[in-house]
């Protein structure tokens, strides 16, 4: 047994898997809404039987492997170590050989090392004496809460990072490059970072997939320069601290979201230590996601100031599409959470403690900035705050907030809820249309679920010879599920019982997949004289399916041969009486 395989063998996908997502026990398998898009009713399956899942939903699926890779954005080298830490499995040369790096893991490697380098720098070298100064003394940073977030400093000179990594780590250019680390002009390399005090951006594995260097200079600008956009870095898909809050969240059910680096070294220096700071204005789809992987609840407390503002309106349609709780802290004693806390630590941590629902600060925000007695008053306060209540997905919570603001403004809930369902017909009608795919045509989904309740059966032998004649007559539109069928004509002739295990080893990878996605497939609970007839019924309408299509095309076939003059239609014809006489009667 090669090492792969025996890390999948002592992996059990149904304890792996419910580590990540919540499981529900349907029959044999088990159930859970799919992470990879976004639903409300169950569609991923796993079965540990087979060790396998399978998402109806939006198609994927395949093994423990699969799952990690998918799940963490992993690839295959980073996820069989993993794996095989997990199942105590000590991976031999042969199985993964050290020295060879995917692009991705080569990213690390060479982010790791600068990382090391720049926190090395700002700590032991004079050429970081002056940003160290400015992190203790200006910005009340320990040394310990320097080296916690392994906070550095890069050097002013051009190329003394990249000279490092080339002749000191023997990397090559186009390494430096792809990491975002340094830049190339001719043949050279030059420093991306130079002059600024160095922020790691760790994944939520550990892993270092970028830096936020800031300008030592209040007056340098840009303030704050990221990395580039690279194979392991993108922008809208980063918090800076996760690596630091995450068990925190997780233990605390909430996470505090705010906007700068210093705001979460801040809050973290008074011991809040969930709070994480966003890499924008703006939570993003793929950051909200990251984060309900730890926590249903959002606590925003972004900077006192009209950007900030926009930036927790903005960030309201995206919590809300992920049903996110979220609440807001009101700075009153500084324009940001770090000054905050230097002026009023007590103060804050008051006002963390009486964090407000977002909706019930925006109604009061607005009610208080426009005369709600006035026409005009009521209008700029239902401008601002109906496109906010009309995307609340939970309808309890949306009614409530509608109450509470046809109560302030003494008009009736139904004015309001008018208001609400003109919104949402203006939003579609705003929308671009975009053409959906074409959905499968009958025939296809019929085939698969007749497949599904076939290997499903608790005696697959029996339904296929008691059904041989129909299925013998009929033609897959699906060739994978029509060779799948083959196959399993083929397996059951020498065994008695289907055994998947040793039926799926037999099967190409692209019969697998399909074999994987009937044996999954969720049926309705069918007793057995009902589940026959459901295999009977299955088989009758995609019978008559096909005699019907066939016909259709014979019989235009035969229409152009005599209107071309061609006489040869016998055989067409007798193939159009056979087909008919053997229509399934009603």
């Amino acid at each position: 047994m090669d090492q792969v395989t025996e890390i999948r063998e002592k992996l059990d996908i149904v304890t792996f898997i419910a580590d990540f997502l919540p499981l529900k026990k349907a029959g044999r398998n088990f159930k859970t809404n799919c992470p990879f898009h976004n639903e409300k009713t169950p569609s991923l399956v796993i079965s540990p039987e087979r060790q396998i899942w399978h998402c109806f939903g939006c198609g994927k699926g395949g093994d423990v492997y699969t799952f990690l890779m998918e799940y963490e954005n992993m690839e295959f080298p980073e996820a069989l170590r993993s794996l095989a830490k997990r199942a105590g499995v000590t991976l031999k040369e042969s199985s993964f050989k050290q020295g060879e790096y995917s692009e991705k893991e080569n990213i690390f490697s060479v982010n790791n090392h600068a990382l090391k380098f720049y926190h090395y720098v700002l700590t032991e070298l004079p050429a970081g004496k002056e940003a160290l100064a400015y992190l203790l003394q200006k910005r009340k940073i320990n040394k310990g809460i320097i080296d916690t977030f392994q906070l550095g400093f890069a050097p002013s000179s051009g190329n003394a990072l990249s000279n490092y990594l080339l002749k000191k780590k023997s990397y090559k250019n186009r390494d430096l490059i792809s990491a975002g680390v340094s830049l190339e002009r001719g043949s050279q390399c030059y420093d991306f970072f130079r002059g600024r005090i160095i922020f790691p951006l760790f994944d939520h594995r550990g892993n270092v997939t970028g830096f936020s260097g800031r300008a030592l200079n209040d007056n340098d600008q840009p303030k704050y320069l990221n990395t580039r956009e690279t194979a392991v870095y993108h922008k809208g898909s980063m918090f800076f601290g996760l690596n630091t809050a995450k068990d925190e969240i997780k233990q605390k059910q909430d996470a505090i979201i705010v906007e700068g680096e210093f705001d979460a070294i801040a809050l973290y220096m008074e011991g809040i230590k969930n709070a994480v700071a966003i890499k924008g204005t703006a939570l993003t789809e793929n950051q909200v996601a990251l984060l309900s992987r730890f926590t249903p609840k959002v606590t925003l407390c972004l900077d006192q100031d009209n950007a900030g503002f926009e930036a927790t309106r903005r960030s309201l349609e995206v919590l809300e599409k992920k049903g996110m709780t979220t609440s807001i802290i009101v700075i009153k004693d500084g324009k940001d959470p770090d000054e905050a806390l230097k002026k009023n630590p007590s103060g804050f941590k008051k006002a963390l403690r009486e964090s407000l629902g977002v909706y019930d600060y925006l109604v009061d925000k607005f009610v208080a900035e426009n005369n709600k007695d006035s026409a005009q008053g009521k209008k700029a306060i239902a401008d601002n705050l109906l496109p906010l209540f009309a995307n609340i997905s939970n309808e309890i919570i949306k009614e409530h907030y509608l109450k509470k603001l046809s109560s302030i403004f003494e008009i009736s809930l139904e004015s309001l809820l008018k208001e609400v369902e003109k919104l949402k017909k203006k939003d579609l009608e705003d929308k671009i249309a975009i053409p959906q795919k074409d959905k499968r045509a009958r025939r296809e989904v019929l085939e698969e679920y007749l497949i599904a309740l076939i290997v499903q059966s608790s005696n697959p032998q029996k339904a296929l010879e008691d059904n041989q004649e129909s299925l013998t007559l009929y033609q897959f539109a699906t060739p994978s599920l029509g060779k799948l069928l083959e196959n399993l004509k083929t397996f059951l002739k020498t065994s008695a019982e289907l055994n998947q295990e040793k039926f799926a080893k037999l099967l190409s990878k692209e019969l697998v997949q399909s074999f994987d996605t009937c044996f999954l497939f969720p049926l309705p609970k069918l007793e057995a004289d009902k589940y026959i007839e459901e295999i009977q019924k299955v088989i009758k309408e995609l019978l008559t399916l096909f005699i019907k299509e066939r016909v259709n095309f014979i019989t235009a076939e035969i229409k152009i041969k005599e209107k071309n003059k061609d006489h040869n239609t016998e055989g067409l014809r007798a193939e159009l009486s056979k087909l008919i006489t053997s229509l399934p009667k009603r």
